[in-house]
């Protein structure tokens, strides 16, 4: 999905090439949903351009932060589901495919969520009774309203390791497998997520791979694999992001291009990857395009995009939502 700040660009390069007349929506009916992230001023309202422009062009959402551990689910008991409820109705006023992001992460958790009264670290059983109270109120509260779930997001390494998050360290790689059970135990119809960046890696997307058939040789309900899709205007080569279509879907999931973005700036770090922790010192030469893109640097974003969904339109049969 993409924020809605780094949709205009994208209806620009996308419409133009195809019908003038088209939104995105209508341009890929009968592919696969157009998404975009929204945040609480757009599907409030109180942001009015970004909820006409989300409503005329996307037919499929999902939440910036909302649904997240620390704003939800900020204390002990106590749940905020106003913006929630919110972002919700927005989906279904428009008929939109509404998505739930994210149960399970290892940021934006608050520190209370594994430790005890004492703040000393859970014990497997008790983080995993918290982690089921969790998913069965904010699950169970849109149970077949919202279609689909992250469940789990990021628990990958670069290297196709496991993530030594505080989840893994106290449960155990088996976590994410629970996670899904509680997931669909608390709404059965619900699509199920596994989402990640960087699979266009080979060692990043070996380790998705191996996650994936692990959870189904466990019985886990998993259906969609979700590629995020943080890139540059030159890497990775489009070839990489269709490689990882082919052989994610080859474990019999769908796949759901998340968090589409394409950033034309010099890299600060030659990193690509979705840490939300990371800073980088702003320095004037990170922004050539203060005044705005050139002419040159615009025709090559376009073409990017062109490129990739094209790609994403040769496997319509299993991409789902873009």
């Amino acid at each position: 999905m993409m924020k809605l700040k780094n949709s205009l660009l994208l209806i620009g390069a996308l419409c133009g090439s195809l019908y003038a007349q088209n939104t995105l929506k209508d341009a890929y009916e009968g592919a696969f949903h157009v998404g975009v992230a929204l945040n609480e001023a757009q599907f409030s309202g109180r942001d009015s351009g970004g909820a006409q422009l989300a409503a005329a062009q996307f037919n499929s959402i999902s939440p910036e932060n909302i649904l997240k551990w620390e704003v939800v689910h900020p204390k002990p008991g106590v749940y905020n589901f106003g913006p929630a409820d919110e972002y919700v109705a927005f989906g279904e006023k428009h008929g939109m495919q509404i998505i739930g992001h994210t149960l399970v992460w290892h940021n934006q958790v608050p520190k209370w969520v594994f430790e005890d009264e004492a703040g000393q670290p859970l014990t497997r059983d008790a983080l995993l009774a918290r982690m089921k109270d969790h998913i069965d109120h904010v699950v169970g509260r849109y149970k077949g309203r919202i279609e689909g779930w992250d469940v789990v997001n990021e628990a990958i390494n670069e290297d196709g390791t496991m993530r030594k998050s505080r989840w893994e360290q106290i449960i155990g790689d088996d976590y994410i497998a629970k996670a899904f059970e509680y997931a669909h135990a608390a709404d059965p119809g619900a699509k199920l997520h596994y989402n990640d960046y960087n699979m266009a890696t080979d060692e990043k997307r070996a380790g998705v791979i191996r996650l994936i058939r692990k959870l189904k040789e466990q019985g886990a309900q998993i259906d969609v694999a979700g590629m995020q899709c943080h890139l540059k205007l030159d890497r990775p080569p489009v070839e990489k992001t269709e490689l990882a279509i082919v052989e994610l879907s080859a474990t019999g999931v769908k796949i759901a291009i998340t968090e589409l973005d394409i950033d034309v700036l010099p890299a600060a770090t030659r990193a690509m990857n979705a840490d939300v922790t990371r800073r980088d010192q702003a320095r004037a030469e990170l922004n050539p395009y203060a005044g705005g893109l050139t002419q040159d640097v615009a025709d090559k974003l376009a073409a990017r995009y062109a490129e990739l969904f094209a790609v994403f339109l040769k496997h319509k049969d299993v991409v789902r939502r873009v």
